[in-house]
């Protein structure tokens, strides 16, 4: 990834999501994301001609979606996001961070999963954090120390986030980011005690956030952020009728952060 003068960039692809057992279940659509040089945006205070910060606009970006929902006047999430990385010993990745997010439309929207790539002043990749938000309102992280593009990471699931998958098991991720910057996918594979379970990526090419891709972006998918929550219900629906059986809600995870690493300090 170039740390010459980053810009906003947004993505276009598509969301794939299969369901194994006991019940088969597959879907495909498109999509649109957003990848946003945090750290760039920040010594700018200003996004792009197509991207509005922290105000209404047609698409949108604002940190109160993000991490424990900081104000831009209190640091807004890209200080949230240090002070996470410092609580885990990690201190080096003082490098650009890229955050792969769904911006908002029209004033709504609702981030099934964003990923953070923390990179160190080199532009070495450092730390991957995988925020997750469920329909009720919460929000986990997953931080992946020292990650390498196309290795498969691992983590333990710990945060509910279907009411047709239980909290067990674990989580396979694998990440991948072309040298130009041009394409990137992710993948994401649930497995639990019975084998692989959940196969889900996203994958889109990138480039330059203009007024051009924005208004492509909203020509094309107008309630993408609405559609979403849309699409949830209705795949849950088609597994109740598959009976496929329903799992009650914990309790959310006692941490906010899942980490192999130690802390320091309390959970930001």
């Amino acid at each position: 990834m170039s740390a010459a003068q980053p810009v906003p960039l947004m993505g276009f692809g598509e969301v794939r999501h299969a369901r194994l057992r006991p019940a088969r279940n597959v879907f495909v659509y498109p999509t649109y994301f957003l990848m946003l040089p945090m750290r760039a945006i920040k010594a700018r205070a200003a996004g792009s001609e197509a991207l509005a910060l922290n105000r209404r606009a047609a698409l949108s970006f604002h940190d109160v979606d993000h991490g424990d929902r900081r104000t831009p006047a209190q640091g807004g999430a890209l200080a949230w996001l240090d002070d996470l990385l410092a609580a885990h010993h990690i201190h080096d990745a003082t490098g650009e961070a890229w955050l792969h997010c769904y911006p908002r439309v029209f004033g709504y929207t609702f981030k099934p999963v964003s990923f953070w790539y923390c990179h160190t002043a080199e532009g070495a990749l450092r730390a991957i954090v995988v925020e997750v938000n469920n329909t009720f309102g919460e929000r986990h992280c997953y931080l992946l120390d020292r990650p390498v593009y196309a290795m498969e990471l691992r983590a333990t699931k710990a945060f509910h986030v279907s009411p047709f998958c239980q909290v067990s098991g674990d989580y396979r991720f694998r990440f991948f980011v072309d040298a130009e910057f041009a394409h990137t996918v992710v993948r994401i594979d649930h497995d639990n005690a019975d084998g692989p379970l959940l196969q889900t990526s996203v994958s889109g090419e990138l480039g330059p956030l203009t007024a051009a891709s924005a208004r492509r972006a909203l020509w094309r998918y107008p309630a993408m952020t609405f559609g979403l929550i849309a699409r949830i219900h209705w795949q849950a629906a088609k597994l109740w009728f598959k009976r496929v059986p329903f799992v009650a809600k914990p309790a959310p995870p006692l941490h906010f952060v899942s980490s192999d690493t130690p802390q320091q300090q309390a959970n930001p």
